[in-house]
């Protein structure tokens, strides 16, 4: 068995590669130029991907993300296209390419999969994501490792203040009225959870001003609405934003709060910016040491369990994440893993949590048994396999 395997520097492919390789499963790798070409509607790539997908005998193509100029050489060559995708949002999706025969668009956001199969595609699988825990458990941590990354409550990520996520910024010149809408509708999909309220809000008086100071252009091969656009990449970062910089800050005045991230944040003055952590190796080893450790989902991510939440608990860190819908599928609350609704109940449960060590401790275990046994690469792979050849 053979798989032309789309290399890009991606979350999980060392570890689904290796279980490949378990398989008996040949690898070829292309390196994929995913951050200097159009991977949408490219010819010239597209013929080069055509004539290294022709000049063997694949059984798949596979990529992390999905991405349409795969998906048009592997119809023109009549071999399956099996990509998942943990990015969010991602306009490829949206991409007419998508319901191609031969693709297999595994997604594993279940509210994205449920927008999609609204819309008639059947080539679409909802599927989490997922850790290498057998990996995670060769890490020993040493004492003098342990001191250094101890802490009462951490977080790995970006804040998105950086300024290439700053896409609210860009609606430049907008009326005041609009400008006070979007704000009103930032603050009011901040205190929601479990329902994306953005897209729907984006009415059109409000729309038409947006396209005047900030125009859009669809994409030649794409179906997605302007709204959902605007409410994804403009909208839900700002509440993410918002959202994570209050939160740290809120947590920070009563412990110690590690921030592990590539930017400055001199805004955030009582927490401990760390700069940024090797996630092969040291995130592991940060989320083992931290009593608590955050997930604070991007707001994009309608329903998803956001890859960091499975690496915390395959880690056997204790999570303390926002409310997400898709947990609910695969775990309990208070037994693997502990939810919070508001930034009141996120202060009482790390409170709570920080004080109580032996049942912070007892979940922390359980969410690494579950993940352990349940939500692997090994579990992953099974069901992508199954799935294609059914």
């Amino acid at each position: 068995m053979k798989v032309l395997f789309m290399e890009w520097k991606s979350l999980g492919q060392a570890d689904l590669s290796e279980e490949l390789g378990k398989r008996g499963w040949e690898i070829v790798y292309y390196p994929f130029p995913r951050e200097t070409e159009n991977t949408r509607l490219n010819e010239q790539l597209c013929e080069k991907l055509i004539r290294a997908i022709a000049a063997d005998r694949f059984d798949f193509v596979f990529s992390f993300n999905y991405f349409p100029v795969v998906s048009l050489a592997c119809n023109a060559c009549k071999v399956k296209y099996v990509s998942w995708t943990f990015d969010s949002p991602f306009i490829q999706l949206y991409s007419n390419t998508i319901g191609f025969p031969y693709n297999y668009v595994f997604i594993f956001d279940r509210g994205t999969c449920e927008d999609l199969w609204n819309q008639g595609i059947n080539t679409v699988y909802y599927l989490p994501m997922a850790a290498p825990v057998e990996r995670y458990d060769t890490y020993m941590v040493s004492e003098e490792e342990r001191d250094f990354y101890r802490t009462q409550i951490s977080f790995i990520g970006s804040t998105y203040c950086e300024k290439k996520h700053r896409f609210y910024d860009r609606l430049g010149e907008i009326s005041g009225y609009t400008k006070g809408y979007l704000d009103g509708c930032v603050q009011m999909q901040k205190r929601v959870y479990g329902e994306f309220l953005l897209e729907g809000a984006l009415v059109p008086e409000i729309m038409e001003d947006m396209m005047k100071h900030c125009p859009l252009i669809m994409n030649q091969d794409g179906f997605e609405r302007l709204e959902w656009v605007y409410a994804h990449y403009f909208l839900a970062r700002q509440v993410t934003a918002l959202e994570r910089m209050e939160i740290l800050d809120l947590l920070s005045r009563q412990w110690q709060v590690d921030l592990y991230t590539y930017e400055q944040t001199s805004e955030l003055p009582r927490v401990r910016n760390r700069g940024t952590a090797d996630v092969m190796k040291e995130a592991s080893m940060i989320y083992r040491c931290s009593k608590i450790n955050l997930n604070i989902s991007l707001r994009s991510i309608l329903s998803g369990i956001p890859l960091r939440s499975f690496e915390i608990m395959g880690s056997g860190g204790f999570l303390l994440s926002n409310y997400q819908s898709d947990y609910e599928e695969y775990f309990q609350c208070g037994e693997d893993y502990v939810y919070y609704t508001d930034y009141e109940d996120l202060m009482q449960k790390a409170e709570y949590y920080l004080s109580h060590e032996k049942e912070r401790q007892e979940i922390a275990e359980n969410g690494y048994r579950k993940v352990k046994q349940r939500h692997t690469y090994k579990e992953r792979l099974d069901t992508i396999l199954e799935t294609v050849y059914s």
